[in-house]
Formats: structure tokens, C-alpha cells, sequence
């Protein structure tokens, strides 16, 4: 079943509530290791003081204005970006080399019900990260930097999830490697990456713009609640960028010059023009933005980026709770979290 985000101390007491029940009872079985082993991850080899933590927030398009198709086959973009509490985990560690250079070894555990994305190693973009990066900085050495990756995002979502957490892998391999987390390489490797990584570095809520890469200014993030949902099946965001270049949408001049002048996250209005080509690609957007129309309990709903999750903002988070529940309950896959100022970060391993 899948749960909310809880409180930061909430989830402090839970966790110990936990451990005291698997200490006291000779009976007690410890489902989240026993899920970490089905899928052949042992988290317990990165609980080291050597090993370090890192958390990949989820993100949502408040705004996403797609131009004309550039000479180069990028398309200009005025990107509203806005983090969510919902992350992903990575954890990293180095360890002896194989005699071939730098070595990638990741792993990965799926949870909230998402499938493992079956991606070799060297194609992912954690793994490109994480080579990107050695380049930038010379790391020539013999050495194997492993990584597991703890998926909370689901894939094909517009929710930034692969970005996220190569921003993080940037951040984990740099401390790792003794580079400062403020070191030029590390986001000149990001936006080399893909236009939404380097958001991640920043977090909260900022624009940007150039084709979608290049940061312009923050924006004062918002703490209310919000609802994923995802329908089965994603939309490819080449797909997405095919069938715009087929068939393109204008944005209002005076909604682009309002998210342009605001400086407040809640004042941006929500708009994406790649809506009504994800829409063809995947009716079942239509079928999850009409419900949430109708819906008292839902302020707003916009999908994000080029799909397929459609996010909705909620007055309550009683409501945005309801409203997962029930999106569940159609078969769609839902999570109620909430905005944050959150980014790509090196947190305490424990």
C-alpha cells in the first residue's frame, strides 16, 4: 500500500517503533530487508562511515512554454520547475578497482509498487553521470564507485526522476572524490546532461530558460499539497517532441510574461503546451485530468512535463490523501506528497 510522505520526525519515530519491534520479537520479520534481497540489493554494505547518503527529490512543470525546433534539434523553453518531498535515495561507496579504471557498479530497489527499470548500466544516466564528472576532474585512478539507487519516482512521468537522481550522483561522486559541492564542473556536467538536471542542483523553485537548462532566477517555493498520478504506460518525450513539431501549441503571450514576472511560486499560472500531444499519445491523461476536474477537493491539475503524471494541488492534506486513494482505486498509480524547497543533497547515512 502505498503511503505518504510523513513528517520528518514522524518518520524518525516510526523507524524506531520499528527497530524495537524487530528487536523484541524472536518471530519479527523485517519485510523491508526481506524486499531489499529479493531484489539483490544489501543496503546494509553502504552503512558505512565511508559510504554517503543522498536524496533526488521528484519535480513537477508549473509552467513549460516549448518553442520552435532550433537548427541544432533542441527546442527553446521557458521552463517553471518546483521540487517535490518525494525522493528517491542513493547511496555510494567506493571500493577497489578491477584493473580497468573507474568501474560503475549500480543497483537498484523499486518501491511505492514501480517496476525496475531494466536499463543497462552503462546506458543509465546515473552511470553516464558519474563518468562525466571523472572526466571533468581528471579521476583517472583504478577504483570501483558502487551505487544503489532506492526508486520512489516512477519512469515516463514528467516528474524528473532519472534527472534527479543524476544530479545526486554528480553531488555523491564529487564528495566522494574530494570535490567541493560548489565546484563549476559539476553543473557545466549537469546541463550536459539533460536540460532538467541542473535544476536539481538548486531545488525549489526556479526558471529556467535557453532550452531549458539555463537557470534565470529562484522563485519563493510553496509547502502545500499535492497528488501524483500516473496512468499505466508512459509517453517517450521524443514521441512528445515529434508529434509537438507535427502539430504545435502556442501559450498565451500574456500567461508567458506572468510566469515570466512572478516571483512566487504560487502566482505562476499553470500552463504546459505539450498537453495536448501527450494527450493524443496517451488518452488515458484525458481520462485522469476530467476526474480531477470535477473534483471539490482539487484546486488545480496540470500534467507535468511531457507525462504521463497529472499533479493536483489540494487545499488539505487530509484531501490529497483522499484523492490518491481514490485515483488508486481506478487502477492509476497515486502518491500524495507535498511542494518543498528541497534539492539534490548529501544527507546523514543512517
Amino acid at each position: 500500500m502505498t503511503q505518504t510522505t510523513p513528517l520528518p520526525a514522524d518518520a524518525d519515530r516510526r523507524a524506531a517503533e520499528r527497530a524495537e519491534r524487530l528487536a523484541s520479537d524472536e518471530h519479527a520479520v523485517d519485510m523491508l530487508a526481506v524486499a531489499r534481497v529479493a531484489q539483490g540489493v544489501d543496503v546494509a554494505a553502504f552503512n558505512t562511515p565511508a559510504a554517503v547518503k543522498l536524496v533526488a527529490p521528484a519535480k513537477v512543470n508549473l509552467f513549460l512554454d516549448i518553442g520552435a525546433k532550433r537548427p541544432d534539434g533542441y527546442h527553446d523553453a521557458i521552463s517553471i520547475m518546483h521540487a517535490l518531498m518525494l525522493h528517491d535515495v542513493l547511496r555510494m561507496k567506493l571500493e577497489p578497482g578491477r584493473g580497468e579504471g573507474l568501474s560503475v557498479e549500480l543497483s537498484c530497489i523499486a518501491r511505492e509498487g514501480l517496476v525496475p527499470l531494466d536499463v543497462p548500466v552503462e546506458r543509465n544516466i546515473v552511470t553516464k553521470a558519474v563518468r562525466l564528472l571523472a572526466a571533468a576532474v581528471g579521476r583517472t585512478g583504478d577504483e570501483t564507485l558502487a551505487v544503489c539507487v532506492e526508486k520512489h519516482i516512477p519512469a515516463e512521468a514528467g516528474l524528473g526522476g532519472g534527472s534527479s537522481d543524476a544530479a545526486a550522483a554528480l553531488l555523491g561522486a564529487a564528495h566522494l572524490w574530494g570535490v567541493p559541492a560548489d565546484d563549476p564542473r559539476i553543473e557545466e556536467a549537469a546541463r550536459s546532461l539533460g536540460a532538467d538536471v541542473a535544476f536539481f542542483l538548486h531545488g525549489g523553485c526556479a526558471c529556467f530558460t535557453g532550452v531549458g537548462d539555463v537557470f534565470a532566477h529562484n522563485l519563493q517555493p510553496m509547502n502545500t499539497n499535492v497528488v501524483l498520478v500516473k496512468p499505466e504506460g508512459g509517453v517517450s518525450t521524443a514521441a512528445a517532441y515529434r508529434a509537438f513539431d507535427e502539430h504545435p501549441t502556442a501559450i498565451p503571450a500574456a500567461d508567458r510574461d506572468a510566469a515570466l514576472a512572478a516571483r512566487q511560486a504560487s502566482d505562476v499560472p499553470l500552463c504546459n503546451n505539450l498537453v495536448p500531444v501527450s494527450e493524443q499519445l496517451l488518452p488515458a491523461l484525458v481520462d485522469i485530468r476530467t476526474w480531477a476536474s470535477e473534483r471539490s477537493d482539487v484546486e488545480r491539475v496540470l500534467m507535468s512535463g511531457s507525462g504521463s503524471a497529472v499533479f493536483m494541488q489540494c487545499p488539505t492534506f487530509a484531501d490529497a490523501g483522499r484523492v490518491a486513494a481514490e485515483a488508486r482505486m481506478r487502477g492509476w498509480w497515486a502518491r500524495a506528497t507535498t511542494f518543498g524547497s528541497t534539492r539534490a543533497a548529501v544527507v546523514p547515512n543512517r
